[in-house]
């Protein structure tokens, strides 16, 4: 007989009819045991539910702050309220792509067979964007009535080409997936074109371009910080996740796109800008054109040396730090999320400094980020090491923001009003352009030794700062000759 059952002795036993209860019975231990998981599970519902309400009502004041900042101002009237609302989305899906690829497609093959991949499909995709581009403005002034579309088409791409990412990125490297990566990157790059056109049409009474692309460039930086370690959560169930997320993200822009104001799409007493001479030829419909003055050609070339080290950095850094990365007890995915990283500091340091664009003067601004691009590439080749390639990615992205907002203030200040919707079209067309060329030249850098390739940015820089400073002083006698 066990313990258990000598607790209880039979009624009839000892002949007294009466039971001895030595103890708790194990229905009791049990109703016990209940109780106490019932009034666990409640004070743990208790406090999930008031955890739940503070952050819901966190979130809610967040959400309210954040609408009430995007609407100041007149942006709710005027309507560029809803493309700040666009340009959070775009970067937030636009995050979580590089974040799903970056450790996963091209890490999962030798680093020549990727590069060589990539550089074909790079080909492949941009190429056609580089030789049509210069036609991009143009088209866009003489079919400017479908341009929440053509911003629409750009997010809706982006979403079926996640979705299609995200069901075979497990499943291997096709080339296909290769082509995918870069038609996303593609997209990206014409939302860029198409967006840049947009803001003219949307600003507020009494805003600037400068302060409207301020508040954009703002709500993209918050939409990379909410969005990075989201799909950074996402990314540790597999890439296929973070790429589904990303898939969500450009799925609401696209509706976001198509919800912008009917003001996008109207053209009604604008004219077009001309690169080059240009005439008129009284053909009726034809807009008027306008002389790009010397001081916004001036800013948009000096543009051109900052959009050419982004787009040098990202095809070359990321086989360099996998092949040929610096001394350090750091992964190659972590080294390429340190110079990332110092990028999208450099971005919000951009942001911050145009604020004092009052202050400084536009035209000196730019050649002062080009030299100091040039410097911080000299720097990473003498002394290759995490430092140094973190200083990189942070001038790098510094000297991109504040050179686009100084071309924004020269636009804004030499360019009629009529005319700066193409204005926008065509120099951002122009610094794509630049980007896909320093593309190019980063995956044809060998990468080894190290340094080369560093070197070849720096030479490209510094010969192209002199260049642009060649062209601003032979402009200088010709614009004092009167008419």
């Amino acid at each position: 007989m066990t313990s258990e059952d000598q607790r209880w002795r039979d009624p009839h036993a000892d002949g007294t009819g009466t039971r001895t209860d030595t103890g708790p019975t194990r229905a009791d231990r049990a109703r016990s045991v209940g109780r106490g998981i019932g009034t666990g599970a409640k004070v743990t519902a208790r406090g999930m539910a008031a955890t739940g309400r503070v952050t819901g009502k966190v979130g809610r004041a967040v959400g309210r702050n954040a609408r009430r900042a995007a609407g100041a101002q007149g942006a709710e009237q005027s309507g560029l309220n809803r493309l700040i609302y666009l340009h959070f989305f775009n970067t937030a899906g636009d995050a979580a792509v590089a974040i799903s690829l970056a450790g996963s497609l091209f890490f999962q093959v030798p680093s020549g067979e990727a590069r060589g991949q990539v550089a074909l499909f790079l080909g492949l995709t941009m190429l056609p964007f580089a030789i049509v581009a210069p036609l991009i403005g143009p088209f866009l002034d003489k079919f400017s009535h479908g341009r929440r579309w053509a911003i629409g088409a750009t997010q809706a791409v982006r979403a079926f080409l996640c979705w299609a990412l995200a069901g075979g990125i497990s499943g291997g490297t096709s080339p296909w997936l290769f082509a995918a990566a870069l038609g996303v990157l593609v997209s990206s790059k014409a939302y860029g074109v198409t967006r840049a056109a947009a803001v003219p049409r949307l600003l507020p009474e009494g805003f600037t371009l400068v302060k409207a692309n301020g508040r954009v460039s703002v709500s993209g930086l918050v939409g990379v910080s909410v969005s990075a370690p989201l799909a950074g959560l996402a990314s540790l169930a597999g890439p296929e996740w973070s790429l589904r997320y990303a898939f969500l993200l450009f799925a609401v822009a696209t509706v976001c796109a198509i919800r912008l104001p009917e003001a996008v799409d109207s053209s009604a007493g604008e004219g077009a800008l001309a690169f080059r001479d240009e005439t008129d030829d009284g053909r009726p419909g034809r807009r008027p054109r306008t002389r790009i003055p010397p001081a916004v050609a001036f800013a948009l070339r000096a543009n051109c040396g900052p959009r050419f080290l982004s787009g040098f950095l990202l095809m070359f850094m990321a086989f360099l730090l996998r092949e040929n990365p610096p001394e350090s007890s750091l992964s190659a995915e972590l080294l390429i999320g340190v110079v990332v990283g110092g990028a999208g500091a450099g971005n919000a340091v951009g942001v911050a400094l145009a604020a004092m664009l009052k202050k400084i003067n536009p035209s000196v601004t730019v050649v002062l980020v080009l030299l100091l691009d040039a410097a911080a590439a000299l720097l990473a080749a003498l002394f290759y090491g995490v430092l140094f390639l973190a200083l990189l990615g942070l001038v790098a992205g510094m000297a991109q923001t504040l050179a686009k907002f100084c071309l924004d203030s020269t636009i804004q200040r030499d360019i009629p009003e009529r005319v700066q919707a193409s204005a926008f079209a065509r120099s951002d067309t122009t610094l794509q352009l630049a980007w896909v060329v320093g593309g190019f030249v980063g995956i044809a850098m060998p990468l080894e030794p190290a340094r080369l390739g560093l070197s070849v940015a720096f030479t490209v820089l510094a010969a192209w700062t002199v260049f642009v400073l060649v062209n601003r002083v032979q402009q200088r006698p010709a614009r004092r000759t009167p008419a």
